[in-house]
């Protein structure tokens, strides 16, 4: 298994390497086969400086920064200052240089990230599939080891995703509107951690969907995601540990088990064995709110009516530029009018009360991160239906925690050698320290499926 950031930052404050070295061998792997169309735009003198000044303060006995100079890889939708944001559209590829870094990238960069590139995206994050007509489409570098396939990255953080897999980098800052960094996560056998909404600035940030984007990351392991997030959020934050045996699950019967592959059934119930053998406490229960979701998604939802109000004029000028796919789905919003818009807000408030009141008393829901294994590419290409199709399936579970804006972490639930299989755990809003903590315990009892032995 390779070694995660946590596990490299200790390497570095141990003396037995160096941030120059590791960040070559990120940067080697950056220009590799594998990152083939990850990087919209690389940033690799700036990361090496920064590598060379986490080596000097480490030399002059100053404390090691908090990411060491380790390479973290930025999703094109944030800005990094010198350097464009253009959301992978053909329609911002005369952006001009941003002036200063996004509030987020900036906690990164003060916290010793060598930060290598913007990485690819679905255009304006507008998808959970992955795919970029306009720049290409990065491939899923761990089904093709398995099966030599090309098959989708998951998206819309598809190139952060793929630059954790390959290990171009440590971690991968991204955006989640409905899934989206939990989707690319799962594809790809790897954490993705959702916070609630409000922790991190989205200030220099391309919008989706206010009302519901979320800014994270993508890394290798939960104590990694903990890192990040308390460094995003600018909080301190610890793992509480209580023992799984004091933690209580609830599966809800509605929605979330419903129509899942033969395999991910299969990965799912064998974690759900593992962790009431590791005396987790697992109850099922019907959750009636759960059958009101559709309602808030109309038409669209939120995102339509949104995504319109930003992209309008853009569209109406530019709208040949955009990748049809996406365009379609942005114009969904026109027909929304503002008394619509807020009744959904209303009718979201309402909901999130009574899923609140549902899930009190439990430390976290389970349930797949999404129904179905990364399908291979081609099909998805040459046919809009089965595009949408699979785009809804893909963000249907997860999609369910940006409407309670809650929090939420994607991690492996598969055997090795299998393609990547993903187990989330959710909740409402505010409890994010208490998520990780759980995450943290179900993460080390599943390392008996996960691992090799």
């Amino acid at each position: 298994m390779p070694i995660d950031l946590t596990e490299a930052l200790t390497q570095l404050r141990e003396g037995r390497c160096d941030a120059r070295t590791l960040l070559s061998h990120s940067l080697e792997r950056a220009r590799s086969p594998a990152c083939e169309r990850v990087f919209i735009r690389t940033f690799f003198d700036e990361a090496t400086a920064a590598a060379a000044q986490a080596d000097a303060c480490r030399a002059s006995g100053q404390p090691l920064p908090a990411l060491g100079g380790l390479a973290v890889s930025v999703k094109d939708l944030f800005d990094v200052a010198g350097h464009p944001t253009t959301a992978a559209s053909a329609t911002l590829a005369d952006a001009p240089a941003a002036l200063a870094d996004a509030p987020a990238v900036a906690r990164l960069r003060r916290a010793g990230a060598a930060l290598i590139g913007h990485t690819q995206l679905s255009e304006f994050a507008f998808s959970g599939v992955g795919m970029n007509p306009h720049w290409g489409t990065p491939l899923n570098p761990v089904t093709r080891v398995i099966d030599g396939r090309d098959r989708i990255p998951g998206g819309s953080t598809s190139g952060g995703a793929v630059s954790v897999a390959t290990g171009a980098a440590w971690a991968a800052l991204g955006t989640d509107t409905g899934g989206s960094l939990r989707i690319p996560a799962a594809l790809q056998g790897l954490v993705g951690f959702k916070s609630t909404a409000r922790c991190v600035p989205l200030d220099g940030c391309v919008p989706l969907s206010p009302s519901l984007d979320t800014a994270g990351a993508i890394s290798r392991s939960v104590r990694d995601a903990a890192l990040l997030h308390g460094l995003l959020a600018a909080q301190a934050l610890a793992l509480t540990p209580r023992g799984l045996a004091q933690r209580r699950l609830l599966i809800v019967t509605e929605l979330m088990q419903d129509e899942l592959e033969p395999a991910v059934a299969q990965a799912f119930d064998r974690a759900l064995h593992t962790l009431s053998a590791a005396g987790a406490r697992i109850e099922e229960r019907s959750v009636p709110a759960m059958q009101r979701i559709s309602e808030l998604q109309a038409g669209g939802g939120l995102p339509a009516y949104e995504s319109w109000q930003w992209h309008q004029q853009r569209l109406a000028t530019r709208g040949d530029d955009y990748d049809p796919r996406v365009a379609l789905r942005i114009r969904r919003g026109q027909t929304i009018s503002s008394d619509q818009h807020q009744a959904l807000l209303d009718a979201r408030r309402r909901w999130i009360h009574d899923m609140t009141l549902a899930l009190n008393g439990f430390d976290a829901v389970i349930s797949p991160t999404v129904p179905m294994q990364a399908p291979e590419i081609a099909p998805l290409q040459h046919s809009d239906e089965t595009f949408f199709a699979t785009n809804a399936r893909l963000l249907r579970n997860p999609s369910v925690v940006n409407l309670l804006d809650g929090c939420a972490l994607s991690l492996p639930c598969h055997r090795p050698n299998e393609l990547p299989i993903g187990l989330m755990l959710w909740r409402t809003g505010g409890h994010d320290a208490e998520l990780l903590s759980t995450a943290a315990e179900v993460e080390a009892a599943l390392t008996s499926i996960t691992e090799a032995h």
